[in-house]
């Protein structure tokens, strides 16, 4: 009997240790298991993570403005407004008179200007003058030889032109755009007036010459009149490289002012042209002395680089009272737009006192 109940209980705690160890196989498969389930998904999570942002839509760019040509000329509009604006502030508030006692004690132009000049193209006699022939760029006056050059040969200024983007890439001063169709009349007026770069360009390019040949025409040409400081490089006057001085501009504006179809277009405050597309361009002279009651401009040619200043050269007629004379009045290298301007105002109200002795009759030497 108690040898039954040994084995019973020896049966019985086989079977408890091999429960136990069941259980805890079990639980430990249980825990791997568990294990590796927590572990795949850890690792699947960033790439889920990845991959939901990766589909998640990009963020929209910033909306761009798109150009707009209508608003670039308002802006350009509104510019050159407030420049003017600024520019008859500035004139307004210079005193004129502005004279200095030369070595004689005679009262002369006090001129701030790096050259300028009053010429007597009757006589060719130089009436006043500063550093009038230091050679220096001049900038769009470099146009009045563009213009002398076009017309030499008589062009049909009705003739169609049409702008190409070489006549408007990095032109800086248009109102001209690539495809553009007006006549030849109409480019000269831009250039003239407003001093276009871009018609400059279309002239020479349309010229018998060619782009090429009507540079070198140009300095032909100057040295043709006898201006022995002058020298061109591009007909719009952009480029340094177009040098002179104010006693050659001088001579200059006194020649082309011979040709009507240029007098005429310098003394032009305002015009219109319209393309063959029917879009209007209207604009205005860059010379703020048109208009003015107490100067007569016969013609006259601004120009600004950062290298050569601001630059003006004129043909002004005297009043009647003081005899009605023409005197070419040149300022290169003013210090501002304005200053061009009060400049040559300056010279010509001098000289306008002194009228009744410069240009009195000169009397001849007795010969004893």
């Amino acid at each position: 009997m108690l040898l039954v109940t040994t084995e019973s209980l020896r049966a019985k705690r086989v079977l408890v240790i091999r429960k136990t160890v069941f259980r805890t196989g079990y639980l430990a498969l249980a825990g791997l298991i568990c294990f590796g389930v927590t572990a795949s998904s850890a690792a699947t999570k960033p790439a889920k993570a990845a991959t939901h942002r990766a589909t998640r839509p990009a963020a929209k760019p910033a909306k761009r403005t798109l150009y707009s040509a209508e608003r670039s000329l308002t802006r350009k509009a509104t510019l050159a407004r407030a420049r003017a604006i600024a520019t008859s502030r500035e004139m307004a508030e210079t005193a004129l008179p502005r004279y200095k006692a030369d070595a004689n004690g005679e009262l002369v132009p006090d001129v701030h200007a790096a050259a300028a000049i009053i010429y007597n193209p009757e006589t060719n006699e130089v009436l006043w003058e500063e550093n009038s022939q230091a050679q220096r760029s001049i900038a769009s006056i470099t146009k009045v030889m563009t213009a002398t050059v076009f017309l030499e040969n008589n062009p049909d200024l009705s003739q169609p032109v049409t702008i190409e983007r070489s006549d408007v890439f990095q032109a800086s001063t248009t109102r001209l755009r690539a495809n553009d169709r007006l006549t030849a009349d109409d480019v000269l007026h831009l250039m003239l007036i407003m001093s276009d770069n871009a018609a400059a360009r279309a002239l020479a390019r349309v010229s018998p010459y060619g782009s090429v040949g009507f540079v070198r025409r140009m300095n032909e040409k100057a040295a043709e009149l006898g201006l022995q400081s002058t020298t061109y490089a591009d007909p719009s006057g952009l480029l340094s490289e177009n040098v002179s001085s104010a006693y050659d501009m001088a001579r200059l504006i006194t020649h082309a002012s011979g040709d009507e179809r240029i007098a005429s277009v310098m003394r032009t405050q305002e015009y219109t042209v319209t393309t063959a597309k029917n879009r209007v361009i209207t604009f205005h002279s860059t010379d703020r002395l048109l208009g003015r009651e107490n100067v007569d401009v016969r013609a006259a040619k601004t120009g600004f680089i950062s290298k050569a200043g601001y630059c003006l050269a004129t043909l002004l007629r005297l009043p009647q009272g003081v005899g009605g004379q023409q005197v070419a009045v040149v300022v290169l290298g003013a210090r501002s737009n304005a200053g061009r301007f009060m400049e040559t105002q300056n010279l010509f109200n001098w000289l306008s006192t002194r009228a009744a002795t410069l240009f009195a009759p000169k009397q001849p030497i007795s010969q004893q």
